[in-house]
């Protein structure tokens, strides 16, 4: 226990079985990955073992290994969800009991260069449904401008006048905004900005990312949670992508609505006290975060070294080394985000996240870190770094193939060998082992549309659009599968090679990509398919075949991006009942405002001035040794 926890925190939240759930979860997972790895040997040991099917056998110990933590995370999900179980108190699931707001929270939300019209579309209606649930008063609104382009800055003033004018007086009161002229630290200054400035005038503050909208019941219930444990110093919902108009966009949104919840379950479940933060929609004890997230530059230079990126790992790690808790709550509803909406703007966004994961590897030796914070870091790396394992396997895997093609023949090794050495192919096998990766990787669908029809039919419209749905999900996520690992592959090598990368903001509206950029991105790995797949099929014809799932979506990479991106065949989609999700089947009423204020033209540059910012009470953030 840390001196700077409350007398208060003293009241440590129970999690029952928190001796056992850990270790079934990783003895399941451990053994799993051992018999994958069993099955694999003896395929490879059939006809003696080389270094080079060694090396195979490695990187598939890897890549199986995090298939079996994703899948078992899965069950754990389905079967809390399925008895209606909390993964936290494992007691009935319950709603947040409706306890008065004591409290001060602050909804804070950084921007950089964004779309000023969509930002403030999302901030006003979050903070007008607060507003219609009357309980504003206990919150303060804060839009952290961190914008270098001039001419954005300028469409933030004038938003932001326009919106003081549409606001009550009484609301009007509670926004704030400010823009730093000087992006010291991206994100991470920003936020330390206003915590240094006027953090200590609250208790919590709720970040909201760009794109970012929350429910009034979200925030309520994050506030009454924090109100109740005061050992937890942050509570991370599940944001749900919303508004999307593409093909590709809805697919990503479908199956984030669809099986998100029961995933983010069962990652609860084994996490508990120790779970991790996505940098939004999420709830943070100011005083906590203060005291302990303050974070230094990593050694050396750029893309290892330099300013952390994805902060929000290492902030979580942070705030449960110092012994607070931090909570995933998977239960509540009413938080979203968007995403981007075609496939190179995704893989763009990938970039980003890719070069800050790998960065944790060189926090894994940390002081005084826990275990499962130490496990966020590795996963998050081993989420991208698996792709380069999976492509180097696919490439080892060939050349053996290849090179016992070529010699299937001799079977005399040696002058003085009295019998032939017989090839021996495992069919059997084999089979069994495809078999076991399959139903790992689809099982956790099959078990999400499962709930779905059984506890948000209507949600998502019915049980036949989930079925549809679901079924064109899982053959789109075959397809474009090789082509996401050849873009994570070459980013991760990118980072190995010293590339550095930009933090721009994200594209999210619906932008078809011209069949000139989906060309130029996708060339390269198109035409190294074609010659891998000709090359294979004239030389091991028989590897050829089991390839052909990679392969053909590698050489119709181009066609994949470019029709995924379609605005029409987005809507073609929505007509027939496929990828509708809950927010289109019964829309939000928040949803709605945000559309309703997008639909207004933007507010013109005015002149007058901005409102006061509120008194400030400074404070130190200190720098945390790592």
């Amino acid at each position: 226990m840390t001196a700077a926890m409350p007398p208060a925190a003293r009241q440590q939240i129970r999690f029952p079985g928190a001796l056992w759930r850990r270790p079934v979860f990783f003895t399941l997972a451990i053994l799993s990955t051992l018999g994958g790895a069993l099955l694999m040997l003896d395929i490879l040991r059939a006809n003696s073992l080389t270094v080079l099917e060694v090396v195979i056998l490695l990187l598939f110990v890897v890549t199986f290994g995090w298939i079996v933590v994703s899948f078992w995370s899965a069950v754990a999900g389905f079967l809390l969800q399925w008895l209606r179980r909390d993964p936290l108190t494992l007691a009935r699931q319950a709603p947040v009991p409706a306890t008065p707001i004591q409290t001060r929270t602050a909804l804070v939300m950084p921007v950089y260069n964004e779309d000023t019209h969509r930002v403030i579309a999302g901030f006003e209606a979050t903070l007008r449904d607060l507003d219609a649930a009357g309980e504003a008063s206990h919150f303060d609104f804060f839009l952290l401008s961190d914008s270098t382009d001039e001419q954005v800055a300028g469409a933030e003033r004038a938003a932001w006048r326009a919106l003081c004018e549409r606001l009550p007086a009484a609301l009007r009161e509670r926004v704030f905004y400010r823009r730093r002229t000087r992006n010291v630290g991206r994100k991470v200054g920003n936020l330390k900005d206003f915590c240094e400035r006027w953090g200590s005038r609250y208790e919590h503050m709720i970040v909201l990312d760009a794109d970012s909208v929350m429910r009034a019941r979200c925030l309520l219930d994050l506030v009454r949670l924090m109100q109740a444990n005061p050992r937890c110093a942050l509570i991370q919902t599940v944001p749900i992508p919303v508004r999307s108009t593409t093909f590709f966009g809805r697919f990503v949104q479908f199956a984030a609505a669809l099986y998100s919840p029961m995933l983010a379950t069962g990652m609860s479940f084994w996490q508990m006290d120790a779970a991790n933060y996505w940098g939004h929609n999420a709830i943070i004890r100011v005083r906590a975060f203060v005291e302990h997230c303050g974070l230094p530059s990593l050694p050396g230079k750029p893309p290892l070294g330099g300013d952390i990126l994805s902060h929000d790992f290492v902030e979580a790690a942070m705030l449960r080394r110092a012994g607070w808790q931090v909570l995933l709550r998977a239960d509540l509803g009413g938080s979203y985000e968007e995403v981007p909406s075609n496939m190179l703007d995704y893989a763009k966004r990938d970039r980003r996240w890719v070069q800050g994961n790998i960065q944790h590897l060189g926090l894994l030796g940390a002081a005084g870190l826990h275990p499962v914070s130490r496990l966020h870091f590795l996963f998050g790396a081993v989420a991208y770094i698996a792709s380069l394992l999976w492509l180097l396997m696919l490439v080892l895997s060939t050349v053996d193939a290849v090179f016992r093609a070529l010699h299937s023949e001799i079977y005399f090794a040696n002058a003085y060998q009295l019998f032939p050495d017989w090839p021996i192919v495992r069919i059997g096998l084999i089979v069994s082992l495809v078999v076991i990766t399959v139903v790992l990787l689809l099982l956790p669908k099959v078990l999400g549309v499962l709930i779905a029809l059984r506890d948000r039919r209507r949600a998502f419209g019915g049980a036949w659009r989930i079925l549809c749905g679901a079924l064109v999900e899982m053959l789109f996520a075959i397809l474009i599968a090789p082509l996401m690992m050849v873009f994570h592959a070459w980013f991760v090598i990118s980072i190995l090679l010293g590339r550095n990368v930009s933090w721009d903001a994200q594209v999210r509206e619906g932008r078809p990509v011209p069949w000139g950029e989906a060309l130029r991105r996708t060339l390269a790995a198109t035409l190294v398919a074609l010659v891998w797949g000709l090359f294979t099929w004239w030389v091991a014809p028989v590897f050829f075949w089991w390839l052909t799932p990679i392969l053909a979506g590698l050489v119709l990479a181009a066609p994949i991006v470019r029709y995924s991106s379609s605005l029409t065949l987005g809507r073609v989609m929505r007509r027939l009942g496929v990828f509708v999700s809950p927010d289109e089947a019964a829309p939000e009423p928040v949803l709605q405002a945000v559309a309703a204020r997008l639909s207004a033209p933007p507010a013109l540059p005015q002149h007058a001035p901005l409102p006061a910012l509120p008194p400030e009470q400074p404070v130190r953030m200190p720098t945390q040794a790592l």
